[in-house]
């Protein structure tokens, strides 16, 4: 669901209207979890009726309230279960009876039965962009009597930059395009640009160029697969990631890879070794920030299935281990290509290394061992991978006579970029796992 689902949904709450005039105590309720959200309260989806909301939903109160109305916040926290993005978590035991409530007659018979409330996912990461939030406090305090004109007035942000409803309609352009170049289809991307354009406020196209590298960038952040042609820009702003991790929320991202190739297809390779070689290795890339809020925690680890994708690992190792017989042969040493070892095949794992190869200097030709490391991804150049502790170390022990080949989209292209010496001279590393002993 979208900002324009919510936008209906708050426009259009069941209210009581028993006295011939709608009840405000929906439309407190949500405000102070508004509020709640805004000053930093409320960091998870979870809200309990405790007294840091009934205060927040007394302040809202005071100020819709008219005669006759009555200070009762188990009413909207009980009732605005109709509207579909309200959720309660019950404690052990209690469903049966509450199922039997058509009402709540006070707090404590929330307080005995319910352990919190949460939001849909994807309603509570929009409430944390603050134009999201005035533009929805705004909806319900109008009850649907903006104009589009003052909805867009609202969403608009504080620096002049795109709105909302831009972000989203290139969030959604950009997930359309990227699951179409998963499946390994094509797609036109100028095509893309005229339609997507023709949904915001006239933006051109490099604006439109920028705005898509940016969610590169906020995707690479997220350990999420990108669009290789989007090389990431990272000077996005903050809304514009807050619209990305509501896409995720509202939908969810899962990649199947159950291997490499499909049967019987010939590795892309095979005749593509004389251009498989990258000169152009990603610089260091800002310090990334992960996002804290815990629904994204049952989002997939993209870098992990790499890493843990076995046939991807062994395609990767087989594309290098012929990419070195040939470049050695190239320099007329077939001698040297002849004793290329697949090490990590050969001797197993936890080498440090996955091929012993060779090396020469350019001036005097002096012949050195070369240990490579190598990490494979079906995905762009830019993606994230894990290095071990013992890669690491090795790497920084064997400095002189170790590069890590980092291949990418191994399905399509095949091709790599090499990083030599240490592995932390070039990668920004952060520590994932841990082992626990006694």
């Amino acid at each position: 669901m979208s900002l324009k689902y919510y936008e209906e949904k708050y426009a259009n709450l069941n209210l009581n209207r028993s006295r011939g005039r709608s009840s405000p105590h929906k439309v407190a309720m949500l405000h102070a979890v508004h509020d709640l959200i805004a000053s930093k309260a409320l960091t998870e989806n979870k809200i309990v009726l405790n007294n840091q909301l009934l205060v927040a939903f007394t302040k809202r109160f005071n100020e819709v309230e008219t005669d006759g109305d009555r200070n009762n916040p188990h009413l909207p926290y009980f009732h605005l279960r109709s509207e579909g993005f309200w959720h309660h978590h019950l404690l052990p035991g209690r469903a049966s009876y509450w199922d039997t409530l058509s009402t709540a007659s006070s707090n404590n018979v929330i307080t005995k039965n319910v352990r919190f409330v949460s939001l849909d996912d994807e309603l509570f990461e929009l409430l944390q962009d603050e134009s999201v939030r005035r533009f929805l406090e705004a909806v319900l305090y109008t009850n649907i009597e903006l104009t589009a004109d003052l909805k867009r007035q609202a969403l608009a942000p504080k620096n002049g930059g795109w709105d909302w409803l831009e972000c989203e309609a290139c969030v959604e352009d950009y997930f359309s395009m990227l699951h179409t170049e998963l499946k390994g289809k094509s797609y036109n991307k100028t095509q893309h640009r005229d339609l997507l354009g023709k949904r915001l406020n006239n933006r051109s196209a490099g604006e439109i160029e920028f705005t898509h590298q940016n969610i590169s960038a906020i995707l690479i952040e997220l350990d999420f697969p990108y669009i290789s042609g989007y090389k990431p820009l990272y000077n996005f702003q903050s809304q514009l990631k807050e619209v990305v991790l509501a896409h995720l929320a509202r939908n969810g991202f899962n990649v199947i890879e159950d291997g490499v190739l499909d049967v019987d297809q010939s590795p892309v390779y095979l005749s593509n070794l004389a251009n498989a070689y990258d000169d152009e290795a990603p610089q260091r890339s800002p310090k990334i920030s992960r996002p804290e809020r815990e629904f994204l925690g049952r989002i997939q680890d993209f870098s992990k299935t790499d890493a843990n994708n076995r046939n991807l690992g062994k395609a990767g190792e087989t594309f290098v281990l012929e990419y070195e017989k040939f470049r050695l042969e190239q320099l007329g040493r077939s001698d040297l290509a002849k004793e290329v070892e697949w090490s990590s095949d050969k001797r197993g794992d936890g080498l440090g290394f996955d091929i012993r190869s060779f090396k020469l200097e350019e001036s005097t030709l002096k012949v050195s061992e070369l240990f490579i490391e190598v990490k494979t991804t079906n995905r762009g150049k830019y993606q994230p991978f894990y290095v071990s502790e013992n890669e690491l170390e090795y790497s920084r022990k064997f400095a002189e006579n170790f590069a890590l080949y980092r291949v990418y989209e191994m399905r399509t292209k095949a091709r790599y970029f090499r990083l030599n010496g240490a592995i932390d001279n070039h990668v920004n590393l952060e520590p994932i796992t841990y082992r626990g002993s006694f």
